[in-house]
């Protein structure tokens, strides 16, 4: 019998990358999205292309209206939530919808699992949670050192581990930090397996890159298309990148080992060996494209850490799950995917 997953957010760029993946993979899949960011409907429109599936539009900020999708999904074998608001300026601009999309939004789908299927048989349903690196906050008292152009840590060279002290910064830092906190506390209080993912910078296809948000796409999009691109601080800003499959890999393993990594949380980026700085990437992508990328200069902009790398040991020991995709392997994709889709950037 196929196993059956609920996607929230599944028209999003996480979301549909991953109801792809599990539509391929013979899954009985419901994806539950209100469409309201550019792009998802027509990632959409191609996931009708990809396969079969049910689609439940709504909010999860609305309780009934995920009531009803986790009805829609059957008993689901997993829930993959990737409803969000996800970017920091925006909660800075506007936090309480900010906090109702995140911090609500994820309440409400863990009651809907607890009040709904209250019996957890072998590990279902699984509920995997798409959290954040902004949880750690701005970790002013980890030394951070310039070295080649580009900011790192001073003595943690494989980057922050999952034991690291919280300390939520931004609206979104919040909002976010509080949903991984509930996710973490309803596996112990009611029993049924959920697994927090801390992530790092994710990119890959269907991403709809904009400023405050997807640097990677965004930079990658600018470049390619010739857009208007600016600098936010002095551009020596690191962070570990993570292509979309890699994810996609995690989410998959993590599921086949449930009984191990129920109840865990995780870090998942690129890890120490796929990192760059902002101006290391438009660097790359001037020898690739063969011509200067023009750049204006910003501010440094609200929560924005001068590094971060994560630890990824956690999940290499307890699911087998490292990243396969190079950082610069995986923008060359990136790139040819902004040139063979021109059209959805119009």
């Amino acid at each position: 019998m196929a196993r059956k997953a609920l996607v929230t957010g599944g028209a999003g760029f996480i979301g549909c990358n991953m109801s792809r993946r599990l539509i391929k993979d013979g899954w009985q899949v419901t994806i539950f999205d209100n469409l309201s960011r550019p792009g998802t409907r027509n990632n959409l429109k191609w996931l009708q292309g990809q396969g079969s599936f049910k689609f439940v539009k709504g909010d999860v900020r609305k309780k009934d209206q995920v009531a009803k999708a986790l009805a829609a999904a059957g008993r689901p074998d997993a829930v993959f939530h990737y409803a969000g608001q996800v970017a920091v300026t925006t909660s800075v601009t506007d936090p309480r919808e900010d906090f109702e999309i995140n911090a609500l939004g994820t309440f409400n789908v863990l009651e809907a699992l607890r009040l709904k299927l209250p019996k957890a048989v072998k590990g279902r349903p699984a509920l995997f949670y798409s959290s954040t690196n902004k949880v750690y906050g701005g970790m002013e008292d980890i030394q951070v050192v310039e070295r080649g152009g580009r900011y790192q840590y001073k003595d943690l060279p494989k980057g922050i581990p999952e034991h690291r002290l919280l300390d939520f910064h931004s609206p979104y830092g919040c909002s976010k930090g509080t949903a991984d906190q509930y996710v973490r506390d309803y596996s112990r209080i009611y029993r049924f397996p959920t697994v927090v993912f801390r992530q790092s910078c994710i990119y890959g296809y269907r991403q709809f890159g904009v400023e405050d948000q997807g640097w990677v796409a965004w930079f990658t999009i600018a470049a390619a298309l010739g857009k208007p691109l600016t600098i936010y601080g002095d551009g020596k800003q690191v962070r570990d990148v993570l292509f979309i499959d890699d994810l996609c890999d995690a989410y998959l393993q993590a599921y086949r080992h449930i009984h191990k990594t129920g109840g865990q949380v995780y870090n998942i980026g690129g890890g120490a060996g796929n990192q760059m700085s902002l101006l290391e990437l438009l660097a790359f992508l001037e020898r690739f494209l063969g011509r200067p990328i023009p750049r204006a200069k910003g501010d440094w902009r609200p929560g924005d850490q001068p590094v971060f790398v994560c630890d990824i040991a956690k999940a290499k020991r307890e699911f087998g799950w490292a990243p396969k995709v190079k950082v610069r392997e995986g923008v060359r994709r990136l790139h040819g995917w902004v040139m063979e889709n021109k059209a959805l950037f119009a």
